[in-house]
């Protein structure tokens, strides 16, 4: 086991976005520095402002965040603790309106897509988006149009790489006719592998592959299960064993846990160092 007293994401390896830009595989997801159900500021905004410039000095140089968070909330804070950035890519997401907490609403309308990615420039202070991702498809609106509206995106320099979230390999195999797809953000974790046809795509197309809500491990968590025995085991908490699974479980695999809290975020990071045994792996898989 690597050396958990200073945790550093070096630590989890190296993907190449695109192909072409280097950062490290475990990253940080910034849905969670917004208030109760993801909707207005958080509430202690000087600890998630803190939480973020915290991130260089554990060597974490890759943030997912959406418009949506907030909405525009995540990415002016970010802003405010981190701008002008320096070797750290920022990647968000557009396609869904908010009504409200907890409200989600898909919206692939291809001038919506365009005005919201406009808007994250403007909320993140950047001339160009090192990587943008169409959020949800719509069901509602013609997937092609909501694929061409990404293209006229990369085509006008806003955005640099593409990805998509929540799709199917089918989708990911549509949407290739019209941008190259950096990374895929499907929902995936110990418990929840429903995606893993779409990891194997991925695997074999060299596209990024970021689980969203990658700690839920369910029933795992209760005491006596193997998940905390194997934790225990090893003097460390369930959710970084959990973390350490992902990063194992493939090359393209990008986590990307979030938290607001400065401690829980030197947790998550020193997860990166700890190295499963080939038994300790077959274990974990097995429990999926």
């Amino acid at each position: 086991m690597g050396d958990l007293a200073t945790p550093s994401a070096k630590a989890s390896g190296t993907f190449k976005l695109g192909g072409e830009v280097e950062i490290h595989r475990l990253g940080y997801g910034a849905m969670r520095i917004t208030g109760p159900g993801i909707w207005g500021p958080p509430d202690d905004p000087s600890e998630s402002l803190r939480t973020l410039q915290s991130l260089p000095e554990l060597d974490v140089n890759f943030i997912d965040t959406a418009d949506s968070y907030g909405p525009d909330v995540s990415e002016q804070l970010i802003r405010e603790a981190l701008h002008p950035y320096s070797n750290v890519l920022i990647a968000t997401k557009a396609g869904l309106r908010r009504a409200g907490p907890d409200r989600w609403q898909p919206d692939g309308n291809p001038d919506y897509l365009r005005q919201r990615a406009q808007k994250s420039l403007q909320n993140l202070g950047v001339e160009q988006i090192t990587l943008w991702q169409l959020h949800r498809v719509d069901p509602n609106v013609p997937r092609d149009e909501q694929f061409d509206a990404v293209r006229s995106l990369q085509n006008d320099g806003v955005i640099r790489f593409a990805g998509l979230s929540e799709v199917s390999v089918e989708d990911i195999e549509a949407a290739s006719k019209y941008f190259k797809v950096a990374t895929v953000q499907n929902r995936y974790n110990l418990t929840d592998r429903a995606a893993d046809d779409v990891l194997a795509y991925c695997e074999q197309h060299g596209i990024g592959f970021i689980p969203w809500y990658p700690l839920a491990a369910g029933s795992l968590t209760r005491e006596g299960s193997p998940l905390v025995k194997m934790a225990t085991a090893r003097g460390v908490s369930a959710s970084q064993i959990a973390l350490a699974w992902l990063l194992r479980r493939s090359p393209v695999m990008l986590p990307i846990p979030g938290t607001s809290k400065r401690t829980h975020l030197r947790e998550n990071v020193a997860a990166a160092s700890i190295e499963l045994s080939d038994a300790e792996f077959a274990e974990l898989q097995a429990l999926g």
